[in-house]
């Protein structure tokens, strides 16, 4: 029997980067891009390496791409933390898996590097296929919490839930991550929404920004620890743009959220060094007529429009500077 599974790009719409400190955020998934992980029984258990993963190259300069896109490591240490992980959940819940081996390997057509949460969408495709293989049968809002889990604590990535939640949910979805309900119930309160009650969205990227995931949060976790009054403030007023982004997709007045897509972005930029690179898409999408913020931590933006006009030019301006604009599959 060959398992198959798949998880998807995610945008974060409001909300983050709250989500990694007890806020609110609402996110799509974006099924434009995707990572597939199969998985069929072996005699021994074997991860099979993708190209990234190889240790031969044609030459020095190809190399040095490939660390700059891809990190040292490529996307076998995902598949390994995440095997190990899934074996630890199951030792700690007393959960008995069967002598038996399987052959796995990933690919993914996720832009690397942009903040669209290919490395979180390869490893809950694993954890899926493992579920299968196994099965082993874990509570859909306890999934994101053992996925974090996989980056955080075996792979040392700086991340919240957000991602992970919206890559197991799918669709569109709005989490808090109140602190006092997360201590008691070990996950927050993940609320579907309606996705056809979304305004019209882009996103827009650019596969030149390498940079190595999580470090951007640093300087703000360490504040945030450190009790920085502006960064707490910042963070509170950023969580509360989600729970109102909530209250006008729910009401079927969504008017607000473009107004509310640009002050979390403004407001990230307080207690946040943005590049030139990505200040200039923002920029440009602005000007466009477009709202625009992140969709995870740079090198993607995503914002609404309101005419095909507005994309065109969305369209026409952002390729001038080698950025893709796409307009977001959720369903």
């Amino acid at each position: 029997m060959i398992i198959e599974t798949r998880a998807y790009a995610r945008a974060g719409l409001l909300g983050n980067p709250s989500d990694g400190y007890f806020g609110k955020t609402i996110s799509i998934i974006v099924r434009n891009f995707g990572a597939v992980v199969t998985l069929y029984e072996s005699p021994s258990l074997v991860i099979e390496e993708q190209e990234e993963d190889l240790n031969k190259f044609s030459s020095i300069y190809q190399l040095s791409e490939q660390v700059s896109l891809t990190g040292y490591y490529g996307g076998t240490r995902l598949l390994k933390a995440a095997i190990k992980r899934f074996c630890d959940y199951c030792e700690k819940n007393e959960i008995r898996l069967s002598s038996k081996n399987f052959t796995l390997r990933y690919q993914s057509s996720i832009p690397r590097q942009v903040g669209l949460a290919g490395s979180s969408a390869i490893i809950t495709a694993t954890i899926k296929a493992l579920m299968q293989f196994y099965r082993v049968s874990i509570p859909q809002p306890f999934l994101p919490t053992l996925i974090l889990e996989v980056e955080k604590e075996e792979l040392g990535i700086n991340a919240g839930l957000q991602d992970r939640v919206i890559q197991v949910f799918e669709g569109c979805v709005y989490m808090d991550f109140d602190k006092g309900y997360m201590a008691k119930h070990h996950h927050g309160i993940y609320v579907p929404l309606d996705p056809s009650a979304l305004p019209k969205l882009y996103i827009a990227y650019k596969i030149q920004l390498g940079k190595e995931s999580g470090k951007i949060f640093n300087t703000v976790r360490q504040r945030y620890d450190e009790g920085d009054e502006q960064v707490h403030s910042v963070l509170t007023e950023i969580a509360g743009l989600a729970e109102k982004g909530k209250e006008a997709i729910d009401g079927g007045s969504t008017k607000i959220l473009p107004d509310l897509i640009n002050r979390n972005f403004d407001l990230r930029c307080q207690i946040m060094n943005i590049s030139e690179s990505n200040m200039e898409m923002i920029r440009i999408a602005r000007e466009c007529g477009a709202s625009a913020k992140f969709c995870g931590s740079g090198g993607a933006i995503i914002g609404t429009y309101s005419s095909d006009a507005v994309l065109r030019k969305l369209f026409n301006k952002l390729k001038e500077i080698d950025a893709r604009v796409i307009k977001p599959y959720i369903v």
